[in-house]
């Protein structure tokens, strides 16, 4: 079903192959959007970038996916160029919706007997700047080239780490941390522009993101017991979201970090 109000509008999916950047690619589809997405996959894992192009030209929508590090200054100015190419004659000249949605860091303690098992100031960098810094360095880019403009809006996907920390997810929580604050600060720097930049945060969802840390099992089952709808949320639940908070009428929310988790935050 399309949205009438986003039908011709360009998205930009920052980590758009899985999870909830595939997932919010497919519904902003449905709704009418055109996508560009950003991901960084192997041969091991194209078949899944080839299924949401499939699946957003299924909806009668242009997709143009960029196969790079978003999270390297230069790769990052070489698709913000070619980005701004395909926007030429576009109307309006700029895009309406933004996800960073980049999960990828150090899943290593702080402290441990062995210091190979510890966390490097290598390691704690990279995570900040891929989940975090990286954020305000796209921003800046876009507007820099005149790819914002007022009534777009940039979202990033937090989480309940940004709050509460366990081990190995130190160097996560501290990016989760700093991308909500990122958020706040872009949204008093952007507001006079008319560009709004909020926050969500998912409960726990099973997505690859949440595979790859240790002992990750445990987390479901903490979730499936504290949520008051007894399920985890869903990469979809976070989509239909974003969709609505996509429609050009919603204006007047900006700097807010928004739960979409069912209630599971709140049950201690």
């Amino acid at each position: 079903m399309s949205t009438e109000a986003l039908v011709g509008r360009w998205a930009l999916i920052l980590g758009a192959s899985s999870g909830f950047g595939a997932a919010t690619a497919r519904a902003l589809a449905r709704a009418g959007m055109n996508i560009f997405g950003v991901h960084l996959d192997t041969r091991a894992t194209l078949d899944r970038v080839h299924q949401v192009i499939a699946d957003i030209e299924a909806a009668g929508r242009r997709a143009v996916f960029f196969n790079t590090n978003a999270a390297d200054a230069r790769k990052r100015d070489q698709v913000l160029e070619r980005i701004q190419e395909a926007m030429a004659g576009e109307e309006p000249g700029y895009i309406h919706f933004v996800l960073h949605s980049l999960a990828f860091g150090s899943l290593k303690p702080f402290i441990a007997d062995d210091p190979a098992e510890a966390i490097t100031e290598e390691q704690m960098d990279m995570t900040l700047r891929v989940m975090a810094h990286s954020l305000v360095y796209w921003v800046q880019g876009l507007v820099r080239r005149g790819l914002l403009g007022p009534g777009s809006r940039v979202y990033a996907l937090s989480s309940g780490g940004a709050d509460r920390v366990v081990v190995p997810y130190g160097a996560v929580s501290a990016a989760k941390a700093a991308l909500e604050s990122h958020v706040r600060q872009l949204a008093l720097e952007l507001g006079p522009r008319g560009i709004a930049v909020n926050c969500l945060r998912p409960g726990v969802a099973d997505t690859p993101a949440l595979r790859a840390i240790p002992g990750h099992e445990h987390w479901v089952q903490e979730a499936l017991r504290r949520n008051p709808g007894g399920r985890l949320t869903t990469p979809e639940d976070v989509a239909a979201v974003l969709v609505a908070l996509a429609d050009p009428a919603v204006t007047w929310i900006s700097g807010a970090v928004i739960p979409v988790d069912g209630g599971e935050f709140i049950v201690g």
